[in-house]
């Protein structure tokens, strides 16, 4: 397995500071992503507040020459969907925000799911548990636990729950720059440490990740 990068006291503090800015982001977007909103104007909130107000840099935009500060995912997209000018989100939809933020040196990496209106309850249950698995994952994190741990974690309950996680994606870490190890499995078996990450289908663009057909409900990118 590569190394993992291990990050001094100042490097955590830092990069403790850009998570609590990350998040700060998400607590404005919760006011205005709403009905009617598309996800360009989901964009631009976003850089302008990272920017102006938080002084920091929007990690994602110029990455691997992505032209956008965010990812928004709606319905069946699995990761990775683009901002569009005329992509209004409609009553029913979910949606996921997915963004980087660098400050002194440090990147932080989030996203959250957002239900736009009236969800219908298949959609809401999918939200719920795909949040839970990720609470299950992040449990078992404590040192000497092993990869493999996390992802059973995340894979038992999942599968408990009539779903299956879409294996093609992967957590990773995070510091100085916005992939580096460890790659993260959401399944796997308790003391394993696998390390891959393999490519999957993507549509006409060159980012997005979407399900196959009638998956909307029963797969989980994640765990969030």
């Amino acid at each position: 397995m590569p190394s993992i990068p291990i990050k001094t006291a100042d490097e955590l503090a830092r990069q403790r500071r850009a998570g609590a800015l990350l998040a700060s982001v998400f607590d404005m977007l919760d006011k205005h992503i709403q009905p009617g909103i598309t996800t360009m104007e989901i964009n631009n909130l976003a850089e302008a507040f990272i920017v102006n107000q938080l002084h920091s840099r929007p990690a994602s935009k110029g990455q691997y020459d992505y032209p956008f500060v965010l990812n928004t995912s709606v319905n069946e997209v699995v990761c990775h969907g683009m901002p569009k000018e005329t992509e209004h989100l409609k009553s029913g939809a979910i949606v996921n925000v997915d963004i980087t933020l660098e400050k002194d040196g440090l990147i932080a990496d989030s996203s959250k799911m957002y239900l736009i209106g009236d969800v219908s309850p298949l959609a809401r249950r999918l939200v719920k548990k795909t949040y839970e698995a990720m609470w299950k994952g992040i449990k078992v994190v404590r040192p000497g636990a092993t990869l493999g741990d996390i992802g059973h974690a995340i894979q038992s309950y999942v599968e408990s729950n009539g779903y299956s996680v879409v294996r093609e994606y992967c957590g990773h870490g995070v510091g100085q720059e916005m992939h580096e190890e460890p790659q993260v499995l959401h399944y796997g078996k308790p003391g394993e440490a696998p390390c891959c990450e393999r490519a999957w289908f993507l549509p006409s663009n060159r980012w997005s990740t979407r399900a196959i057909a009638g998956q909307k409900s029963r797969r989980m990118a994640g765990p969030w």
